[in-house]
């Protein structure tokens, strides 16, 4: 009985019991380093996978249609494909924040593929906006090889620029090293974010300009056609005969849409710091990331070929889809 070696628990200064001990406490480290599921959480998910899903469904009719490729539909794709961005940003920051425990490098791949999307598409949008002015003072060439050659010059350029400014939380500007330095979007620094809030301020005053000289144009033209057509006197303004207003009441609402979702922010990164609420720069970055859902509801679905082609691919023996592409100003 003396030989027989009895069966008695690890001592507690054992190797293998201070490494299971070290195990657990590293466990239970990262589950408490995990916050808790909130509303605001589930409601980024789901607005990031909306958005994700309308604009990957935009993007795809328009690549996966040969007809679809004048100066226009190049636009709407780039604004698209930096939407989807957009709505893939807002899922990985869901998932880094909530799902796995939280880090620098996931916090500089959120931050700087958001940077990335919402620069994209705020450039694209301008684009937008130059397409559609240029479709009114230049309609005879609209359209042509050379339009789109410059078409997608211009978001070559725009997706270089976009990505270049997108690397820069990346590139070491950021603030986890020095949080004095934090700007109310952490971990961007402040002055990234004051160069990069008053570069959209820039492009929001752009397109304004290129809006107003839309509408300049658009009242011009019809007046002369009304004039020419002995419809109205050459001295009475157009806008007293055709009440309806339409297409500027449809101008008005992209606006109103544009400079809603992108102006608050804008000067909220200009003014605010980091010793601000948080709840205030939730609050002005929730609308920019709400122009990824609006945008192909304003720019993409109100176009009538995307349309055409969509409910072709639907109800394929209801609608008849025509290969002749219209190029409506949409004004």
């Amino acid at each position: 009985l003396n030989e027989i070696t009895p069966h008695t628990s690890p001592s507690p200064c054992s190797p293998r019991v201070h490494q299971r001990r070290l195990l657990i406490g590293r466990a239970s480290q990262a589950l408490t380093s995990v916050p808790p599921l909130t509303v605001w959480g589930v409601a980024l998910c789901v607005s990031g996978t909306l958005i994700a899903a309308e604009n990957a469904i935009v993007v795809t009719t328009i690549l996966a249609t040969p007809s679809l490729r004048a100066p226009v539909f190049l636009l709407l794709a780039s604004l698209g494909l930096a939407d989807l961005l957009a709505g893939v940003a807002l899922i990985l920051h869901f998932l880094f924040l909530f799902c796995v425990e939280p880090s620098d490098w996931s916090e500089l791949l959120t931050s700087g593929l958001l940077v990335t999307s919402l620069t994209a598409s705020l450039c694209s949008l301008m684009g937008v906006a130059l397409d559609r002015y240029l479709s009114l003072s230049h309609a005879l060439t609209y359209g042509s090889s050379q339009s789109r050659r410059r078409a997608a010059i211009l978001l070559l350029l725009v997706w270089l620029g976009a990505g270049v400014i997108g690397a820069g939380p990346a590139m070491g500007w950021h603030c986890l090293e020095e949080p004095n330095s934090c700007s109310v979007a952490r971990p961007l620094t402040r002055t990234y974010l004051s160069l990069l809030c008053g570069g959209f301020l820039v492009v929001v005053v752009v397109t304004l300009q290129l809006y107003a000289g839309i509408c300049r144009v658009a009242r011009r033209h019809a007046h002369a056609i009304a004039t020419q057509r002995h419809f109205l006197p050459s001295n009475q303004p157009y806008a007293t005969k055709h009440g309806s207003g339409r297409g500027f009441s449809r101008l008005i609402l992209v606006l109103s849409v544009f400079v809603g979702c992108w102006m608050p922010f804008s000067l909220w990164g200009l003014l605010g710091d980091a010793s601000s609420p948080p709840l205030y720069t939730y609050a002005t970055l929730v609308p920019a990331a709400g122009s990824s859902l609006l945008n192909p509801i304003l720019y993409s679905l109100r176009n009538k070929d995307i349309r055409k082609v969509l409910l072709h691919a639907c109800c394929p023996h209801r609608y008849s889809h025509s290969t002749h592409i219209h190029y409506p100003v949409d004004v």
